[in-house]
Parts: C-alpha cells; structure tokens; sequence
C-alpha cells in the first residue's frame, strides 16, 4: 500500500489488492490515489525517486491480503488462508498480519513472517518490527539463511542500525540443517553463543560464550569469538590448523594466520611448532595490481639438521639424530607475471632453498610448481626472467634461468643424512634462450608456411661427460674440472599442404629445412680444441597419407579404421660429437611423436637420411559417448644412427639406445584408452623393442560411482636401461588412491605408492574419514619410505580437516610429492 494521507476506516473480508489494480469497495479512493502517485514521475524527477525493479516508488507499501482495515493512520492487513504480501523497497514481505503505519512508516508482521531481500536472503520469525528505512526493527524467533549456505538462527534479533545486527541465544551452522526429504536434522558443525553480533561495516560476525558443537555433542568453548560476514571474500583471521606427526619432527602443528591488507594485497603468516626440532616461520606475501601479479613464499628458521645417522660407525643409524652446526635455513619460492593488454607479457620466478633436504624435513608443500614461462621437473627448482609476444600469427620469446638441484645423485644406504646430491655447477645458466616463429597470411604454394628462429647459450662451471658430451675417450679422464659452454642458432623453414582426394584419402606433402650454427668453448685439453665453431644444414621432404575409414554397426554404435603414413628423405645428418647435447636428453616415443618431421625434442639431436612410418588408428564408440582406440605404428629407417646410442651411466663401455630409433626399425609403439561406461576411463601406453619387450610403458584407469566413491590406479616402468646396477634409472611403479563410504558420511580412504624395482612400498596412507556438505575431516596413518629423506623411513598419524565457511588446513589428498 502507498498514501500517507486519508481518514477512512474499511473492512473487506474477500482478498483484497491495495495499488495492484482492483482495490475493492473501501480501499478503492485508497488506490485511486496511491496509482495517481504512481504513474506521476517527471523527468527532472531525482534518482532516488524513481520506481524500484518491482515498480514501486522509493516509499512507496504494497499489500494484497485477504481483509484490511484502517483506523487513522494505521492499516492492518490479514491473510485469509494465504498469508499477507507486502512489497517495499524492493523487499517482499510474506506474514499471517501485516500492520502499517501511514505517518512513520513503520511496520509489522506476525505468523509465520517471511521476509525476502533483493539479494535472496530471507529471514524467518514469529514477530518482526521494521522501520521506514528498514535501519531498526525486532525479531522473535529469528532464523536467516545466509548466501553462503550458512544458517544463524537466535531467540531475538534486534537490528540496531543500518550497519549492526544483534541475536541473543543464537546458533549458527554453515551445515544443513534439513535431509534430502526435508525434514529437520542435527547439523554436523554448530556454534551456540549467547550473543551474536552481525556488523555489516566491520564486515564481521562476533560471538560471545561461543559453544562448539559436533553432531550435537559440545567439544569447545570460547569466550570470544569471530567469523567473517558472509559477504566478505576474505579476512583478517586464523584459519584452521594443520596437525601431524612424524618421527623426524615429532608432533608438528602448524597455525596459519592470514592477514589482509587490502582487496588486492594479503599475508599469510604460518609459524609451524615442532616437539622434536626447532620451529619454521613459513611467510606468503600476494599482491594483484592492474595488470600484474606476485606471490613470494618463504621461510626460515635457526637450526641444526636432522635425521637418520650413524653415529657410532656400527652400521646402523641412530633416529632423529641433530648433526652439523646451528645456521640460518631459509626458502624462497615466488613469481610474478605482467600481463597488459596488448601482444606482450612477462614474469619471473625466484626458487632457490638453502638446504638440499629441507623441503623433505619440514614437509613443505607444494614446493615445485609451474608458474613461468620454463619450468624444473621433480626435485628442481628454476629462477628466470622471461618476456613474450604473440599474436595470431607471430610468436616471439626471450627468457634466461638458472637451475637448483635436490635429485641424489647417490643414496647412502645406511645414513639418508648423507646421500650425495647432484651438483648444481653442471647444471647450464640459460641466458638468453630465444625462440620465435611467423606464419605469413597468404597460402604459399597452397600450403601453410611457418619461418622458425631459435638462439640460446649455456655456461657451465663443471664439466659434464655423458649424456651432454658423448666422447667416449673421456670416460677415463677424470681431471677434467671446467664445464663446456655453447652456442647456437637456428634458422627452419616449414611447408605444409593438405589436399583431400575424392575417395577421402588425405595427403600432406611437407618440406623442412633447417640451418644451425654452434659455438663451443672450454673442450677438454685432451682434444687440443679449446674454441669451435660447428655449421650444418638439413632437408627434409616428405607425405603423410591418411585414410580415415567409418562402418556403422548399429543405430548407436561404429567404427572409425585410420591407417596412416609417412614418407620422409633427408640428408646424412651431422651429428658432431663436440656438440654439447643439451635439449634432448629425455625422450618418449608415442603416437603423436612417431610422425613428427622432428621426432627428437630440441635442436642438439635430429634424425636424417630416408624414413618411412607405418600405424592404424581403431576407434569403436557406442551408446552416449562410450569409446575405445586402439593405436600401433613403427618406423623404419635407411641407415643405423650410432649416436643416438649413449654410454651406460655405470658402465660406460656399453651403449644403449633411450630413444629406440637408434636401429633400421624402431621400438613398436602402441597407445589405447576406453570408456566403457560414465564412470570409467582408462588409458595406456607402451613402447616394445623388436623382440617383444616392454622398454616402457605407463597405464592408468579411474572409475567414479555412488556420489562420492573414487578410485584410481596407475603403473609405470621404464626398462629402457640394459645395464643393471643403482645408476641405470629403470624404474618400475604402481599407484593406488581411492575412498569408499561405507555407512552414511563415514567411509575410508587408501592411497598407495609401490616401488616394484625394490619391492618396497614408498608411501603409504590409511585413514578414517567423515565428509558431508558441511566438512570433510580426515584421521589415519602414513608411512614414508622414500631414500632421499634425511631422516630415513617414517611413519606417523595425520589429521586433515576442511570446513565449509571456515576453509581448511590445506592437506588435499593429492597433496603428494
């Protein structure tokens, strides 16, 4: 309803609408009115005057009820079955009655209220009392649910002004509080306080004797308490602690207090406490600005380290032995990015720590991250600074990196303390690295023509034989101190067709060509060339065919039969043994590899001479994206390439060959993956030399089902090394993660690493765990049998809790590292 002014006193007994359009009998001049007002808004009219989304004037009441009466100034409204309804300032407010006071504004409402703002929020109550600007008023029996799913119910509620609300006997629960059916239920986490204070311009919620309640069941109480208010991102505040123990440490609890010092800039302060060792203050400093970002991690303490070493010299290690002197232990993990609109862009990263081992004995997490434009793998840590451009045709990249070791190049078997690590001084600094490519607009030939550019230089402190310098003459000249450093740049020319013939088979003629041009300097004296400079060139040309063929099985099911091809002749390659080989020491032979032009990654090895490349591709598909494929392929060569073949790392007499195209015919490749059903997939992958046996391989499958069951398995191996012995890499792994609920919210979680080269399982977790909408919390024990841990096998219980509004402690179970 809307109109101060006016002396009748009415009542109507059937439903009655007050400026809806059809007021009735007494309330008819009321309406009149109140729509006369309505419709008259000129357009000098000030913006706070004008009509709201629902088309209400700013103060402006409308009721639809099934009775009102009016009595000076005063209208009451009451339902008839149906509660009142009563719109203002684009609230909508439902109750058995509704009263309205014309002159101050105020108002009403009792039995069953319901009051809805133009967020969604709503507030439930017997009785509620609001004044004209909705800054004041009173509730009894209130219950409000909150945008984040929270629900804060209370006795009384008393709005003291625009920004302040009060409860008294309140209980607040971010859980549901209703089942699936709907009826009433215990919430999982509850806090009962004898007051709650809700200020909207400290933007925080404040509890006074705050009781905690799990399942019902009081396990906390606090004095004082604080949460954020539900529209805040994030505040000022602890968020929960991590809890576990492990031998080396003890028990480890670590407290993280974030502090925000504005919506752009945050601290997060996260001292871990142990029993055993000395603490670790862990920093995170982030910070947005308009068109950039950094984030720094760091951390710090004042320790001697610690772990598993033999004392005594008897062969057997002491636990959790202090050894070495007391210094300062620090980390450093940041990186930054500048991303202006525009076609360029650049960052860095800073990753260095001060002990080989100390990720491993404070149970850092997460420490080796991808966050720049080069990453380091496992156990490698990388700084650089990096700058790029690209557009839609155009790519252009300058970056320079050092690199940080923590791989064992040695495992102690008896102390993990002192296992030797890989020295950092044969390890490159990278500056610069240089890569570009352009693609011109118009068709050259009818094909597509890519102009490749790529330049680097490495520097090295200490000398690196094989793989990087494969001369075998060197194996026995263990003098040699200064690293060899390098050069290069590269010029490539690349031009594709397609052409599709009319029976469907599809041809891509190519031709690639390609220039380098190497520097090398501090060559072992031994070969009486301490500076070279190195040219060659290859061409290559060549056609892939492809024949995609497709037979329909059913209404729902076929079957896609792809034999492919291809055909390419290059010149001799020259592979200069003087030539550092730097980007082409890891490889993997696959499906997409097999009929590449350049099937080696980077520049320092290719292939050349004459090729030919034979694979089918099947692929069945069923019923609503169910699918299976099926991929084998093999390549044949002209001629051996002996330098692909390098020195067995402990026995350097014998070579073998990593990449399996060393020979006439390289390793037999087979790839497939299936989806029998929505909540399984899997996928496999294997290489296999000329007699049949597996060099590598890795499989994984993962099936979902119930609503929150997963399970995953995954195997690994690589017997790509003939040579047995601790420095042959083979390896040879099987993976398990998995939770199963067996009875409601309760089920249990496994999570196993096995190492089936020396029967031994690496890691290892059983856990008890509670999850439902409201929290997830975790209790189980680990065990960790990894070598490159100082401290030597551990084992201990682990704690991981994540609520709902609250956050969590941050041990994910993928947390691995």
């Amino acid at each position: 309803m809307k109109q101060r002014n006016g002396s009748a006193s009415q009542r109507q007994g059937s439903r009655t609408r007050l400026l809806a359009g059809a007021a009735l009998f007494a309330c008819l001049p009321l309406a009149f009115a109140a729509s006369a007002q309505a419709q008259t808004s000129p357009a000098n009219t000030p913006a706070s005057d004008q009509p709201g989304p629902d088309g209400l004037p700013p103060r402006a009441v409308y009721i639809e009820a099934g009775s009102a009466t009016r009595e000076g100034d005063v209208i009451s409204a009451v339902g008839d079955g149906e509660r009142v309804l009563a719109r203002f300032q684009s609230h909508t407010l439902r109750a058995g009655r509704v009263t309205y006071d014309m002159t101050s504004g105020a108002g009403t409402a009792d039995e069953r209220v319901e009051l809805t703002s133009p967020e969604g929020d709503v507030v439930y109550a017997s009785h509620l009392e609001l004044d004209s600007d909705l800054n004041a008023g009173v509730a009894v029996d209130f219950a409000t649910r909150l945008s984040n799913g929270a629900s804060l119910m209370a006795a009384t509620a008393v709005r003291r002004s625009a920004n302040v609300n009060e409860l008294n006997y309140a209980l607040f629960t971010p859980c549901p509080i209703c089942d699936a059916e709907g009826n009433p239920k215990t919430p999982s986490i509850s806090i009962q306080a004898e007051k709650v204070v809700q200020d909207e311009e400290l933007r925080a919620i404040l509890f006074r004797n705050a009781l905690f309640r799990v399942g019902g069941v009081p396990v906390f109480w606090l004095p004082a308490f604080a949460v954020p208010d539900p529209t805040v991102e994030r505040s000022s505040g602890f968020l929960v602690p991590s809890v576990n123990y492990d031998e080396g440490r003890g028990l480890s609890v670590e407290v993280p207090y974030l502090h925000v010092v504005s919506p752009s800039e945050d601290w997060l302060i996260s001292p871990q406490f142990n029993t055993d060792v000395l603490p670790l203050l862990n920093l995170q400093w982030r910070r947005r600005f308009a068109d950039a970002s950094i984030v720094a991690r760091g951390g710090y303490t004042y320790a001697q380290n610690f772990g598993d070493f033999d004392l005594d010299g008897d062969g057997d290690a002491e636990s959790n032995v202090d050894f070495g002197d007391r210094t300062s232990r620090s980390y450093l993990l940041a990186h930054g990015r500048w991303d202006p609109a525009g076609p360029w862009r650049a960052g860095f990263t800073a990753e260095r720590v001060s002990d080989k081992t100390l990720f491993d004995r404070y149970d850092v997490r997460d420490p080796y991250q991808d966050n720049g434009l080069y990453y380091g793998d496992q156990r490698r840590l990388i700084s650089q600074l990096y700058a790029e451009r690209q557009t839609a045709r155009s790519y252009v990249s300058v970056a320079a990196f050092s690199i940080q070791s923590l791989r064992v190049d040695q495992f102690n078997p008896i102390t993990p303390a002192l296992n030797i690590f890989e020295d950092d001084n044969t390890l490159p600094v990278v500056a610069p690295l240089v890569d570009a490519r352009w693609e011109p607009v118009e068709r050259i030939l009818g094909g597509r023509l890519r102009l490749k550019s790529s330049a680097v230089s490495l520097t090295r402190d200490a000398y690196v034989g094989a793989p990087v310098l494969r001369l075998p003459t060197m194996a026995a000249v263990p003098t040699i101190t200064d690293g060899v450093d390098s050069r290069r740049l590269t010029f490539q020319t690349d031009w594709r067709r397609v052409i599709i013939s009319p029976g469907g088979i599809r041809f891509e003629p190519f031709l690639d060509a390609r220039a380098d041009f190497y520097s090398v300097s501090d060559l072992p004296p031994v070969l009486s060339l301490e500076d070279t400079t190195i040219t060659r060139g290859r061409v290559t040309a060549g056609i892939d065919v492809a024949y995609p063929l497709i037979k329909r099985l059913s209404a729902t099911s076929d079957i896609v039969i792809e034999p492919l091809a291809q055909l390419s002749i290059s010149n001799k390659p020259n592979l200069d043994p003087r030539i550092p080989i730097e980007d082409t020491q890891t490889f993997e032979l696959d499906e997409t590899s097999l009929f590449r032009v350049d099937r080696l990654p980077g520049y320092d090895v290719y292939e050349g001479g004459g090729r030919l490349t034979a694979g089918a591709r099947a692929t069945l598909r069923w019923d609503e994206g169910r699918t299976a494929s099926l991929f084998i392929g093999r390549s044949v060569r002209s001629d051996e390439e002996t330098a692909f073949r390098i020195p067995v790392p402990d026995a350097p007499s014998r070579l073998y060959d990593p990449s399996g195209l060393a020979s006439t015919t390289s390793d037999w490749v087979v790839q497939g993956s299936f989806a029998p059903t929505q909540g399984i997939r899997g996928w496999g992958h294997a290489t296999l030399d000329s007699s049949g046996n597996v060099r590598r391989a890795e499989a994984a499958v993962d099936a979902t089902w119930g609503r929150r069951n997963v399970a995953a398995v995954s195997y690994i191996v690589d017997r790509s090394n003939p040579q047995s012995g601790p420095l042959n890499r083979n390896y040879e792994f099987v993976q398990l993660a998995g939770q199963q609920f067996v009875y409601g919210n309760w089920g249990v979680a496994v999570t196993g690493i096995a190492d089936l080269e020396r029967d031994l399982i690496t890691r290892s977790e059983v856990g008890l765990l509670f999850d439902d909408d409201c929290f997830r919390f975790e209790i189980g024990f680990r065990q960790d049998n990894t070598r490159v841990r100082p401290s030597g096998p551990s084992e201990g219980v682990y704690v991981r809790l994540n609520l709902a509004t609250f956050g969590g402690t941050g041990y994910e179970r993928d947390d691995r590292r």
